[in-house]
């Protein structure tokens, strides 16, 4: 890219503020249009790190999906050189499942297949990819891959029978991708690669690594300028603050409930505490006062039989009150 067309795209960011890529309606808007698709082939190309001859939006409409949650999904499911089925979802806030809802996407996806082919053996390779812009998982990698392995049982058989100790796959079906942006953000790297260049275009936090992003790699030069087209189109500026007001109002709701049912808990626990002692309290009672009676009528000569009668208890229990009273 030569020095006028950064100037010009200079200027266009001065004019608007740009919309964030992080907004699954955006991302969408962009990645899922027909005319972009040479930009999404390059940006997956970057995180599977596989070279790809064509990309298939399955998904193209922008009406979440209202199958799975209350706010519906935004998500894109991706068909890649007919060998990979790949949704790509964009999450802005932690719900605390995202390992969860990823594993049963995978499933999903499976079933649809054998839906249409009743053949193991035909089924293509099915990959999740999760954009976070929080952190989840315990661990230092802003890009980790999660694969199905084989445990060891018994290491030491294991490597006597003749296989290799370390972890080797059970199966290359299924594959789960998660990107953290915080962890992008704090390493800082340079733009040396596709996928840090894409990257830093997706955070939009860092607007000089959005410009060297854009110099050194073309499809995120024509991303930036599609995304700069988008965002001075009021049409779209409006749609994109309906979704975050839907998510807005989607958090709130959720952290409602949640906080409701925590009070909630916390009521029922005292109600059933209180129920408890009283109960225990009452029982207390009684045995107080059948005490008092056996002490009073003992005193009294009445037999053992009779006392135990009188106070519902067995003979035995009331002889071994008698004597923890001696």
């Amino acid at each position: 890219m030569d020095d006028l067309q950064e100037n010009n795209i200079r200027t266009e960011e001065q004019k608007v503020k740009r919309l964030p890529l992080t907004s699954d309606y955006v991302f969408k808007r962009i990645f899922a249009r027909e005319e972009n698709n040479s930009m999404l082939k390059d940006f997956l190309e970057s995180i599977l790190n596989i070279h790809i001859n064509k990309v298939e939006v399955k998904n193209p409409e922008l009406t979440p999906n209202m199958a799975d949650e209350k706010l519906g999904i935004l998500d894109l499911k991706l068909d890649i050189d007919n060998e990979r089925v790949v949704d790509v979802e964009m999450q802005v806030s932690n719900e605390h499942n995202i390992k969860e809802r990823s594993s049963t996407y995978l499933s999903k996806l499976a079933a649809e297949q054998l839906k249409a082919k009743q053949n193991y053996k035909e089924l293509k390779k099915i990959i999740t990819i999760n954009i976070l812009k929080y952190n989840y998982l315990e661990r230092n990698a802003y890009h980790s891959i999660a694969r199905m392995k084989y445990e060891d049982t018994n290491p030491i058989e294991f490597v006597d029978m003749g296989y290799k100790k370390e972890e080797e796959e059970a199966t290359n079906t299924f594959e789960m991708h998660f990107i953290e942006l915080p962890k992008f953000k704090q390493k800082n790297p340079d733009c040396n690669t596709k996928l840090e260049q894409w990257l830093w275009l997706i955070d939009g936090s860092e607007e000089e690594k959005v410009k060297m992003s854009a110099k050194e790699n073309e499809e995120i030069n024509k991303t930036l300028k599609e995304l700069n087209k988008l965002s001075k189109d009021p049409e779209e500026v409006a749609k994109y603050e309906e979704r975050e007001w839907s998510i807005m109002r989607y958090d709130v709701e959720m952290k409602t409930n949640r906080e409701l049912g925590e009070k909630e808990g916390e009521i029922r626990g005292l109600k059933i505490g209180e129920k408890r002692g009283r109960i225990e309290g009452e029982k207390n009672g009684r045995e107080n006062e059948k005490k008092n009676v056996i002490k009073n009528l003992h005193k009294l000569n009445i037999p053992i039989e009779k006392i135990a009668k009188a106070v519902e208890l067995k003979e035995e229990e009331v002889k071994a009150f008698l004597n923890e009273k001696k």
